[in-house]
């Protein structure tokens, strides 16, 4: 029976590991050789990695990928992306070379303010409450004075405070409600210590000011955090053409393919069931994008998610129309990026990454991962309403099932060969290694 174990933390990297397989996999020595199989050989390199978390024992890898040929507002980018699913660098790789010809994709910034909320219980007279915030609110930009005056220098910092009755919501719950601009940063650090100095102020400032009761004066803060919730911190990317001009398939006319596409985005609109697995594929384009320049993925998806349930209903992130014969569509989508701290400056692929989409500020990555998303879209879209979205996705998965059946590098080239003209599944693949095997 396996025991609990105390102060993991403290044990080397080396004794984790020990523990970790003798007490988990059932053969350890292979274990750790897998475990060590994927240590960068650099020294260096490998303790950055270590640092990164705790109790880190190896690395996990992804594929790291390029997809050529965007051209976003006149200006053409490669575009690395971070992913192991198969399908994806070919699906927006194949989008940004279609719409290349057409004018490429156009975006736009269409805000960047970042929220965060010192959340409070407050058991008094709103009435009392409301003058004291306003008569504190100067002592609150005047505390974190210090900590805003670089983000101040590059045009950001805290733009607005303000105080927010939700009694309705939960008894005696108030909050501070702040906006702030980052800049070329996330923020997330920058956001936490303004607010959580607002606390620290509100507290301070409520244990002396004389018309409030003893009861009154006992503010309690239950929490200071950002949001990752960013409705005004979002970014426009769209792709439009004469309808007779989306030339996909000789098997379908440019008509009826704008129609299919319309059709397709209004149903996501409508039924939940399909905007989740249709914003999951936007997000398979904005993910690969987030990871490979450092960005925080679960933080994005969040707020993504979120948005698509603003209006009460979960819906779809992209549109399309067909309007005086030209066919449009877009997308809009809140993205909290920055390009500028965190793993930008310490990871050196990240750094590298950065620099291949040639140093981009924060507002430019927000363009660049919005159309990601779209071309995603658009390509996956392409094939649901013509071919079918396995055909092509099971020919790019190929290659995982040929090894997950230790197939041979001849068996490879005749399995890539046979399956250019046949279905692929894990039955034809290994039907067809079974036949080459008894040859």
């Amino acid at each position: 029976m396996i025991k609990p174990i105390g102060g993991f933390s403290k044990l080397s990297k080396a004794e984790k590991i020990d523990w970790v397989v003798s007490n988990y996999t059932s053969n350890p020595k292979e274990s750790k050789k897998i475990l060590e199989t994927y240590w960068n050989s650099g020294i260096k390199l490998q303790q950055l990695h270590d640092e990164f978390i705790e109790n880190t024992l190896t690395n996990l890898y992804m594929p790291l990928g390029i997809a050529p040929n965007f051209l976003i507002n006149g200006k053409l980018y490669a575009v690395p992306m971070a992913i192991e699913e198969s399908s994806v660098v070919a699906a927006a790789s194949k989008a940004a070379k279609f719409w290349l010809k057409k004018g490429g994709f156009k975006a736009q910034v269409q805000g960047t303010e970042k929220v965060g909320q010192v959340h409070f219980i407050f058991k008094g007279d709103y009435e009392k409450l409301k003058q004291f915030f306003e008569l504190v609110k100067p002592k609150l930009f005047e505390a974190t004075a210090s900590l805003t005056e670089s983000m101040n220098k590059r045009g950001g910092g805290i733009s607005k405070v303000e105080l927010r009755n939700k009694t309705k919501e939960l008894p005696d719950y108030y909050q501070l409600y702040c906006t702030f601009e980052t800049k070329d940063a996330m923020g997330a650090n920058f956001i936490n210590s303004c607010l959580e100095q607002f606390a620290t102020t509100l507290k301070m400032e409520a244990l002396q000011y004389i018309p409030f009761s003893e009861k009154e004066k006992e503010i309690e803060v239950v929490m200071s955090i950002l949001s990752n919730y960013v409705p005004n911190c979002t970014v426009r990317a769209e792709v439009s053409c004469p309808v007779e001009e989306l030339e996909i398939s000789s098997k379908i006319s440019p008509a009826l393919f704008a129609e299919k596409m319309v059709r397709a985005v209004d149903i996501a609109k409508k039924e939940p069931y399909r905007a989740v697995t249709h914003n999951k594929g936007i997000m398979n384009g904005i993910d690969a994008v987030v990871l490979a320049t450092g960005n925080d993925f679960r933080a994005i998806e969040a707020g993504v998610h979120a948005y698509a349930s603003k209006d009460g209903n979960y819906t779809s992130l992209t549109h399309a129309e067909v309007k005086n014969g030209i066919f449009k569509f877009w997308i809009e989508v809140p993205l909290a990026l920055g390009t500028v701290g965190g793993l930008t400056k310490l990871h050196p692929l990240v750094k590298l990454n950065l620099e291949i989409l040639q140093n981009p500020s924060a507002p430019e990555l927000m363009q660049i991962m919005a159309v990601a998303g779209l071309a995603q879209n658009f390509a996956a879209l392409s094939s649901l309403v013509t071919t079918g979205i396995q055909k092509g996705h099971m020919k790019m998965h190929l290659m995982n099932i040929l090894n997950q059946q230790e197939a041979t590098e001849e068996e490879k080239i005749l399995a890539v060969e046979h399956f250019k003209n046949n279905t692929v599944s894990h039955r034809t693949v290994e039907d067809l290694l079974t036949s080459l095997r008894n040859r």
